[in-house]
């Protein structure tokens, strides 16, 4: 860890107002849950989606009562089902009639070496994180081609530009969303949407500490600039940017919310 202290938190500006937004796995913590609340923050409606059905519940229940039952909606979804994700984007263009911003957060991770790792591990790990940001992906674009416009915004990571030993299913699966995202950037211009991604390091949160040893998070943590850990809601503060008017030039493009770019 760091004793290293994090910034102040930024108050929201209205960057995001009248806006409607689907963000996935966004049942809490970690980057989906901050970035929900960010676009909260900056006057968006928000759809949460999340695999996890009481996580999302309970995440829905707090976001609702701190900014208003309208502002804030959940559907459980999980990325690797083609139904679900369906219903999900149907949901969204049925409530609000039109969708304006998507945040494809959801990924899975996990460590093994290559010479050991299973079909199971590899494949489990990249359809939540390659195929289900493509599929989240398919369906939004289908929306905002109908509409005229909009802004999708993938969650990548530095592994998909470095090395880590024991994450070569993680980082196939990173570098893939970079492709897509710059893929699917070029022919979404045509309607009006933009496609770009973030790309963070290591952005703390509770469910993060339960699954990597001390060690190995005091060595990532070693790696950074300002030697601390991401906090969450800074990886959402980009996106936010990403998904503003402020970023209208933008497309294509894969963000580092850190000092390691390779």
């Amino acid at each position: 860890m760091t004793d290293v202290e994090s910034p102040a938190y930024v108050p929201g500006h209205g960057l995001l107002k009248g806006r409607t937004a689907v963000v996935t796995a966004a049942a809490g913590a970690g980057i989906g849950g901050a970035t929900a609340r960010r676009f909260l923050e900056e006057g968006a409606r928000v759809l949460i989606s999340d695999a996890h059905a009481r996580r999302l519940e309970e995440y829905e229940a707090l976001l609702a009562g701190q900014f208003g039952r309208e502002s804030v909606t959940a559907v459980p979804c999980d990325v690797t089902d083609e139904e679900q994700v369906r219903v999900l984007f149907e949901t969204a263009a049925a409530e609000h009639g039109r969708l304006d911003v998507v945040v494809n957060n959801a990924g899975l991770g996990g460590t093994a070496e290559l010479a050991d790792m299973t079909d199971e591990q590899w494949s489990r790990v990249l359809d939540v994180t390659l195929n289900g940001t493509f599929r989240c992906t398919r369906a939004a674009l289908r929306l905002m081609r109908e509409s005229g416009g909009g802004v999708i915004v993938n969650n990548a990571s530095v592994v998909g530009w470095r090395a880590q030993a024991g994450q070569a299913h993680y980082a196939a699966a990173k570098a893939g969303v970079m492709a897509l995202t710059r893929c699917a950037a070029l022919e979404a211009a045509a309607y009006g949407v933009r496609v770009n991604a973030v790309s963070p390091s290591l952005a703390m949160h509770p469910h993060l500490v339960k699954v990597t040893s001390a060690d190995l998070l005091a060595e990532l943590t070693g790696r950074e600039a300002f030697g601390r850990y991401a906090e969450p809601w800074e990886v959402a503060n980009v996106i936010v940017f990403l998904a503003s008017g402020y970023s209208s030039y933008m497309t294509g493009e894969v963000v580092a919310v850190s000092s390691q770019h390779a």
